[in-house]
Order: C-alpha cells, then sequence, then structure tokens
C-alpha cells in the first residue's frame, strides 16, 4: 500500500493526537478505542512505514469509518483522517484486498444498480419530459420512493421529470473504493446522462454532496445546475409557492453530515421548520452535528449503525424533543429502526405537507 505524501504528513499528525476522540460516532457506540481516528492512524502509519502489511485487521478497520468528517471538523489544526481513509480503500481496491462484504456490495451495484441488490418495486409514474430533474437518488430507489417528496413538487406546482433508468451519482462506489477508474466511470456516466437537463434536484444529501464537490474533484463537468431538495423547499415556501401555515409543533433538526458539513448547508432546514413551527436544537447541531446513520455500513456493521442512531435519539432525548426532522434517506430509515417512544420522527416533506 503507498501512501500520497499528504496522506502520510496527515497519518503522522493524527497518529499522536486525541483531539477528536470523543467526536466519532462510531466509537462512541462501540466505545472501542479502534474507532477513532487516532487509532486508524496508528494502524495506517505502520503501514506506511512497510512497518507492518497491509492486513486483513487493518482493511477492516479502513471500513469502520462512516467518513462523516466530525473528526475533520473537530480538528483545529487542519487534519483530515477521511482524506487518508479513503486513500487506504482505493490502496485495498488495488492490492486487491478489499473485504468480502465490500466485494458482495460491489457486485451487487454491477447486477442491480445498488450496493443492496435489492430491486425497486414501486414504480414511479410517467412524468412529461422537462429541463429540470428530480434526482431521486440510490438509496430511496432502493428502501422505497420518495413518493411524498413527489407529491409535494406537485403540490408546489413545480414542472420536473423523473428518470425511471436512472442512474447512480457515483456516491455509493466513491464510499466503498473512493478515487477508482470504476467510480470515475459510473460518475461521468450520471454526468453525461443529466447534460440535457438545465436543472437537478438531488432528494438525497449524497448525491448532492458527489455532485456538486466531488465531480469537480474529478474534473467531471456537470451542466445543470445542482440543487439540494431542502434548499428548493426553502425558496419555494419564501415564494409563497408553498403556503405553510405555523402550527403549535416544536421541531429539532437532525442535520445530515453531507449538508451541514460536506456542502455548509444549515440554514434551509431551519428556515422551512420555523415557518412550520418552533424548532427547538441539539447541543450539537449544524456543522458539530453527529451522524445518525449510515446505509452502507449497516450493511456489514448493523448493530453498530443502529447504536449509532440510538446515541441521536439519546441527543434529542436530552432536550425534551418533541418531533425530530431529518432531510436525509438514509438516516431516516435507521432512525425509523431506533425509535424510542414519546418521540417523532418525519422526513422534512411530511412537515411541510402537514402545515400547508
Amino acid at each position: 500500500m503507498q501512501f500520497t505524501q499528504k496522506s502520510r504528513e496527515h497519518i503522522e499528525s493524527c497518529r499522536f493526537c486525541w483531539m477528536c476522540h470523543h467526536i466519532c460516532p462510531i466509537g462512541n457506540a462501540t466505545g472501542l478505542e479502534r474507532h477513532t481516528a487516532r487509532a486508524r492512524a496508528l494502524g495506517l502509519s505502520l503501514v506506511a512505514r512497510e512497518a507492518v502489511e497491509f492486513s486483513e485487521d487493518i482493511v477492516a478497520n479502513v471500513y469502520e469509518c462512516a467518513l462523516c468528517g466530525g473528526c475533520v471538523a473537530d480538528c483545529t489544526t487542519g487534519w483530515d483522517p477521511v482524506m487518508f481513509t479513503k486513500e487506504a480503500r482505493l490502496g485495498a481496491a488495488l492490492d486487491g484486498k478489499l473485504p468480502p462484504y465490500v466485494l458482495k456490495m460491489l457486485a451487487n451495484f454491477q447486477e442491480t444498480g445498488n450496493v443492496y441488490r435489492l430491486k425497486n418495486e414501486n414504480k414511479i409514474p410517467d412524468f412529461a419530459d422537462s429541463d429540470t430533474l428530480f434526482f431521486i437518488g440510490e438509496d430511496t430507489r432502493a428502501m422505497g420512493c420518495a413518493k411524498m417528496a413527489v407529491q409535494l413538487l406537485q403540490k408546489a406546482g413545480v414542472d420536473f421529470t423523473v428518470l425511471q433508468d436512472e442512474p447512480s451519482s457515483g456516491y455509493s462506489m466513491s464510499f466503498l473504493i473512493g478515487a477508482a477508474a470504476e467510480t470515475k466511470t459510473v460518475m461521468e456516466k450520471c454526468a453525461a446522462t443529466l447534460a440535457k437537463y438545465k436543472k437537478v434536484i438531488c432528494y438525497d444529501p449524497a448525491d448532492a454532496k458527489v455532485m456538486k464537490r466531488e465531480y469537480k474533484e474529478w474534473g467531471i463537468t456537470l451542466a445543470p445546475e445542482v440543487l439540494t431538495f431542502t434548499e428548493l423547499l426553502a425558496d419555494l415556501i419564501q415564494s409563497g409557492k408553498l403556503p405553510v401555515r405555523a402550527q403549535d409543533l416544536v421541531f429539532t433538526p437532525q442535520d445530515s453530515p453531507l449538508l451541514a458539513r460536506d456542502l455548509e448547508e444549515i440554514e434551509p432546514i431551519r428556515s422551512i421548520l420555523s415557518a412550520c413551527g418552533e424548532v427547538r436544537e441539539m447541543f450539537l447541531h449544524g456543522k458539530e452535528t453527529m451522524l445518525a446513520g449510515n446505509l452502507i455500513m449497516h450493511q456489514y456493521m448493523p448493530h453498530v449503525m443502529e447504536k449509532v442512531a440510538e446515541n441521536r435519539w439519546l441527543n434529542a432525548k436530552n432536550i425534551d424533543a418533541k418531533i425530530m426532522v431529518t432531510a436525509c434517506p438514509a438516516e431516516y430509515v435507521l432512525l425509523s429502526k431506533t425509535r424510542p417512544a414519546g418521540i417523532e420522527l418525519m422526513k422534512i416533506e411530511e412537515v411541510i405537507l402537514k402545515c400547508l
């Protein structure tokens, strides 16, 4: 396994540091030191200096990271464990050392277009052609269509279309094997499909993050303007196209790290919820948010991912939250699995539909 000089510098710095020890949602869920950025850097530093082999256990540890960026956001000295973790995943792919569960998901992707090997049974209605595309996303199509989101856009009079054979944005491939040629091929195919549209509305923050950030990093040109679902909804409410009425309800936003950290989008969900009722924040929110789950990792670390979601519910209970609201499909699925009594869970589109 060969690391770039930049990654080596970050690995060597992180292996001595405990600064982000408290912020890792995986480490907090398991209580294991191996799930901290420092421990991961320590193992990879031994590999980088050729003191040990890039062993099965070290590779497995590389996949025990959610890439949520909490460690990066918390670091005041600018080190980036996410960067060297993704580079290590690429190295595992190039060296033929991917874990069996990753190989299985990659095979699933080749067969079905998603890593879960689920075929979407919820057929999407035919839509007329439009220069605006509503991009539903791999996670949502596999787990169930965004029917309420489609309904809400129709109520707002938004002219849009959807694709029956929607391509993957490349998010799952990027998560699993990083900057591999296969990942770029998937992204380029998606960019070519989207080239005919003027605007793309991404329902899933994961797709928005990839299109807005990673395509540029790969030198992939994306012709249409890309909007997150939440920023579109905030604009529709502000313009009066979604005439919501404030209710006697208290909402607590669960900020997706993909939105709040990767895309630095914090205000739209609060603008929406403020128009619909009162907002009550958890202690860790905005850029300091905590992950509430990752569906890809749920395939091989289900109990840990559910504990991650349970911890977020505990954060909500600590401020006497009434309704937790999320704009992330993956987090919604895992929060649904672990929801305690006494707190309601809603998607952002559910909130608006309730308040129209």
